[in-house]
């Protein structure tokens, strides 16, 4: 099942600190007791001529504040810094830049003359050979030119902004903007204020409300769905109006009909943490720790069967033997979005030679549900989208993974994470892995449910959710 937005900040590791440890000696002044205590703290180093590097140096200039992860020499100009920023990230972004840029210019305002502007982030090819050790982590990116360029825009930015807060509250839409380059955290405030359609345009799929909106169309209910050229969005305009869902049996038993037997339901839960966790692993690979499977004979017989490894150790080889041992070489295995699942499989079949064969067969072997929900259903409550959690409530809400302790993708990388810690007791180790079992579980009974229900089969839901 696809992943929503990986949840890597959760990761066991300060980023900061491990970009730290690049360094071989350094001053780090932070953390800071209060903002006049830091600010303090690094003036005194900063006069008495440290030699650097300094790590958490705080600077404020008008108000604005710059707190710096490092501070180097330059060996070829002693009397100047470079500065440098760390993010998570496999290269420098835009937003990066701009904050870089901001920084510079607060830096050299307080008297601190700045030579290099860099940036810190992850070596996307980067590979842990042994676990511990993560020299060479990270490369540094020279952004001077772009930063020097935005510098300019500062103080009219900065006296931009004390305008807005000085003033009444802005009048601005609400839209891209508030999620990227990052997520708003005035957004919902923003949207409660808006007078918004309840059925706004926007909420057919694939941009295909852009143009609408550019003809002044604001609300679903004002399109005609008989004069509508795209099949897919005269249905959700149709079942929007209608509040009726669409739902063709007969087209999702004929797309399902050469699925033959036995039939096996398969979700995997994976972490991508930034910070590799097991030796032969890269930045943000995603790596299973998890799988659930229903195992569905021609009879109707159903058994489960799952793997989960919170011990702390590599997951992967005893995934790749539980996938190769319980999945009959014949079987079709089902997936909702299953170009995830393939990808796993494969990249399991790669990097644990001795299941290669029979991993990269059962690939093969893997077909998507996806499709044929979005095909042969929709629901005005799904609001444009056809993930599973979005499908789930308008077809079997008796199966909401408001239920369940964990949730979503995110919050299983989470429990992962926290069980699979040597700090975790026991006890809490036991729930968090009784509320993984809980969670996959749901995800792939939750498909055979879906299947049943597309098709117009009876089902026993109490049965194996």
């Amino acid at each position: 099942m696809a992943r929503a937005t990986p949840h890597f900040e959760s990761a066991p590791f300060d980023i900061h600190e491990l970009a730290r440890e690049q360094e071989d000696a350094g001053t780090r002044l932070g953390p800071h007791e209060s903002h006049d205590a830091a600010l303090r703290r690094t003036r005194q180093i900063l006069s008495a001529g440290h030699p650097g590097p300094v790590f958490e140096a705080r600077f404020v200039h008008e108000g604005l504040v710059a707190d710096v992860d490092l501070l180097t020499r330059d060996p070829l100009a002693p009397e100047r810094w470079r500065l440098t920023t760390v993010h998570r990230t496999t290269k420098p972004k835009p937003h990066h830049v701009a904050r870089l840029a901001a920084q510079m210019w607060t830096v050299e305002q307080c008297g601190v003359p700045i030579s290099r502007a860099m940036i810190r982030h992850i070596a996307p090819d980067f590979v842990l050979e042994t676990p511990g050790e993560y020299r060479g982590l990270f490369t540094d990116t020279d952004v001077t030119a772009s930063a020097r360029a935005q510098q300019s825009d500062v103080a009219d930015r900065l006296g931009e902004v004390r305008g807005i807060v000085s003033g009444a509250e802005p009048n601005c839409p609400t839209g891209p903007h508030c999620r990227k380059p990052a997520p708003c955290p005035f957004a919902p405030h923003c949207r409660a204020l808006e007078d918004a359609p309840e059925w706004p345009v926007m909420l057919l799929p694939d941009g295909g409300g852009r143009k609408w909106a550019r003809k002044g169309v604001c609300h679903l209910l004002e399109l005609d769905p008989a004069t509508m050229t795209k099949p897919r969005e005269a249905r959700i305009v149709a079942a929007t109006q209608s509040g009726k869902p669409y739902h063709d049996t007969q087209g999702a038993r004929r797309a399902m009909a050469s699925w033959r037997w036995p039939r096996a339901w398969l979700d995997f839960e994976t972490i991508a943490a930034s910070v590799p966790l097991w030796a032969g692993t890269k930045p943000y690979q995603q790596v299973p720790f998890q799988f659930s499977l229903h195992l569905e004979q021609t009879d109707g017989t159903m058994t489960h069967h799952q793997y989960l490894c919170v011990d702390g150790s590599d997951p992967r080889p005893g995934c790749a033997e539980a996938l190769a041992r319980t999945i009959p070489p014949n079987a079709t295995i089902i997936a909702y979005n299953a170009g995830f699942e393939r990808a796993i499989l494969r990249a399991l079949a790669r990097q644990v030679p001795e299941f290669e064969a029979p991993l990269m067969a059962r690939a093969e072997r893997t077909v998507d549900l996806l499709p044929v929900t979005r095909n042969h259903w929709y629901h005005r409550e799904q609001r444009g989208s056809w993930s599973i959690k979005a499908v789930l409530p308008t077809i079997a809400p008796e199966l909401a993974y408001t239920q369940l302790a964990v949730q979503d993708g995110a919050m299983a990388q989470d429990s992962f994470l926290e069980a699979s810690s040597p700090d975790t007791s026991p006890e809490r180790r036991h729930a968090l892995e009784e509320a993984l079992r809980a969670y996959c579980t749901r995800d792939t009974w939750a498909m055979v449910i879906l299947a049943r229900r597309l098709a117009g089969s009876p089902d026993e839901t109490a049965s194996n959710g």
